[in-house]
């Protein structure tokens, strides 16, 4: 008996040393996908100084995109202006109907003293009014970086260089919308 003992305490002495080789070569290698981001905001920052140096030298306009939900704004923020706005080719006040949408456009142009020495044009596309408006608020807020990078700490602290990313939630099967349950009967 003490001799069969001895044998299976051989064998697990046998077992765990190989069960560490295999958990230590089981460990994942860094990704080299931590270098990218970087990189990638390396690359937009030498676009926005390429941008800023283009119209140092008397280029037009600075071209910026914003988005909300479904809405993407191409916005051109056209420098020594008299605060003109314009979008899709009608003055902002046709546009946007409501006083609520025409100071989210104006927002970020006041909130650093830009709204009467700037022009804007703008192209939306998509999604309602509301996104449309935000999506042009996000655009000029992006165009007035490029134009002056001290205004950064302004709009980043009233929120508006972040992409709102709230959008419209998918139905599914089996429900009537994204998540409504069928009406249930009790008979």
């Amino acid at each position: 008996m003490p001799e069969a003992k001895k044998k299976t305490t051989a064998k697990a002495k046998d077992k765990a040393p190989a069960k560490e080789k295999v958990v230590k070569a089981k460990k994942p290698a860094k990704a080299p996908e931590a270098t990218e981001p970087a990189e990638t905001t390396t690359v937009a920052m030498e676009r926005d100084q390429e941008t800023a140096a283009k119209l140092a030298k008397g280029g037009s306009f600075i071209p910026a995109i914003g988005r909300r939900k479904t809405s993407i704004a191409r916005v051109r923020l056209i420098k020594n202006g008299k605060g003109a706005v314009a979008v899709n080719g009608k003055a902002f006040d046709g546009y946007f109907k409501t006083f609520d949408l025409r100071t989210q456009v104006m927002a970020p142009l006041k909130a650093v003293g830009q709204d009467t020495s700037v022009d804007v044009s703008a192209k939306v596309a998509g999604g309602g009014i509301r996104g449309q408006a935000e999506a042009v608020r996000h655009g000029i807020a992006r165009a007035l970086i490029v134009l002056n990078p001290t205004f950064r700490k302004t709009l980043k602290k009233l929120g508006y260089l972040s992409r709102d990313p709230r959008e419209k939630e998918r139905k599914k099967f089996g429900l009537k919308g994204a998540r409504r349950s069928p009406q249930w009967s009790k008979r």
